[in-house]
């Protein structure tokens, strides 16, 4: 079926509406994924665990997601796509209130299990669709717009969340995540349109994906970044409260603060990957290698994290659309299989990064993982900057990585 087909009988009002569904069903997802950053030490208290035994529910929706996101495309490529990201919204819904009636840490991991599910299934089948409700002079601004919802969950999410939570318990904060879940359900059963199987990724595909230099440097990349920011940010609620010694109230509004910056550091880098894809990269990466290794002295004071937090969310706000910019680059054949491989290694080191940060609080300190997270960032930085010196200097470069200068 063409994209014409799809799109004319449709309002250009309503196939908007339904990119925004899309845009709210992937901000509920990440939103979900990462909720325990704002939460930790209230749900870690609750169950009587430590911190880094909590960031399990950081890590254990990443391994899943990893593994769901190629494996759930595969399976269910010939199925009706609409019928797919209402079903896997349903299992969010039921996934978030799982979370606030849990009664043992070992149910709440259970719920954490349906979410990577969902994020691996909806993210990689989602994303892809603007091409299929809108004409093709609007697929870039819907993808945009498809796509602002992993920064905007990741800035904006976690406030609002540790806000409620702070309010009302982290188990409120969840069923009000649950409210959402459903409500986008409702809105896609009304918005999308039927989407019957497309374009058929296989595995053949994805394996030609990953043989290229390009999606190599992309995949390293990607890899060390979300590594740095994840194995630190998800400790960053016991590091304001232990070390720079904020109460919780106090943690909402430096976090939303963080958040703000966060949004603002997404557009800047969407400006600049057209041109400056590798630039803005590096930049990203240099400025969280700062920050993170600054913090363990500067951040003692309020004033000093309140800055180093705001300068960090400028930072990562840029690194989901530079990460996602640089594997559409080294596949621009297979839109939806390089936003597979992108959802997949983002969310598997998104994962590991939980989990050994956790390693390091728990048998050092949580201003150690940041010195360890600051390290990496600046690997990952150091890796892109001699790659693009390197071919300032006539030295043979990756193919497909053209537009990482």
């Amino acid at each position: 079926m063409s994209t014409t087909t799809l799109v004319r009988p449709r309002p250009p009002l309503i196939n908007w509406l339904a990119v925004t569904a899309l845009m709210l069903g992937i901000f509920a997802i990440v939103t979900s994924e990462i909720l325990p950053i704002g939460l930790l030490t209230a749900i870690g208290a609750d169950f009587g665990i430590s911190d880094g035994t909590t960031g399990l529910t950081m890590a254990l929706p990443g391994i899943v997601a990893a593994v769901a996101a190629p494996t759930v495309t595969l399976t269910t490529a010939r199925l009706d796509r609409r019928v797919m990201l209402c079903a896997l919204m349903a299992v969010l819904a039921v996934a978030d209130v799982l979370a606030a009636v849990a009664t043992s840490y070992g149910v709440m991991l259970i719920s954490r299990v349906l979410v990577g599910l969902t994020i691996g299934g909806f993210w990689s089948i989602g994303a892809g669709l603007a091409g299929r409700l809108m004409p093709p002079h609007a697929v870039g601004t819907a993808t945009a717009v498809i796509f602002s919802a992993v920064p905007l969950g990741s800035v904006l999410g976690v406030p609002a969340g540790t806000l409620i939570g702070d309010l009302a318990g982290w188990r409120t904060a969840f069923l009000v995540l649950a409210a959402l879940a459903v409500l986008v359900l409702a809105t896609l059963l009304m918005l999308l349109p039927p989407l019957p199987a497309h374009q058929v990724t296989t595995p053949r595909v994805l394996l030609d994906l990953l043989r290229t230099r390009g999606a190599g440097i992309a995949l390293s990349a990607t890899f060390l970044i979300v590594l740095a920011h994840f194995g630190t940010y998800t400790y960053v609620t016991p590091f304001l409260q232990d070390v720079t010694g904020l109460p919780p109230a106090a943690v909402s509004a430096v976090l939303l603060a963080y958040g703000i910056a966060g949004i603002a550091g997404n557009f800047l880098a969407g400006k600049a990957t057209g041109t400056r894809l590798r630039a803005a990269f590096v930049t990203c990466g240099c400025l969280m290698a700062a920050t993170t290794l600054l913090l363990p002295s500067a951040g003692g004071t309020a004033i000093g994290a309140v800055v180093l937090l705001v300068i960090w969310g400028l930072a990562y706000g840029g690194v989901p659309v530079c990460s996602q910019a640089s594997f559409l680059t080294a596949a621009p054949h297979a839109p939806e299989a390089a936003t597979v491989v992108f959802t997949s290694s983002f969310q598997a080191t998104f994962a590991l990064g939980a989990f050994l940060g956790g390693r390091v609080v728990d048998a050092f300190s949580v201003s150690t993982v940041m010195i360890c997270g600051g390290l990496t960032a600046l690997l990952m930085a150091a890796s892109l900057w001699s790659l693009t010196r390197s071919r300032r200097a006539g030295l043979p470069q990756p193919t497909g990585a053209a537009r990482f200068d």
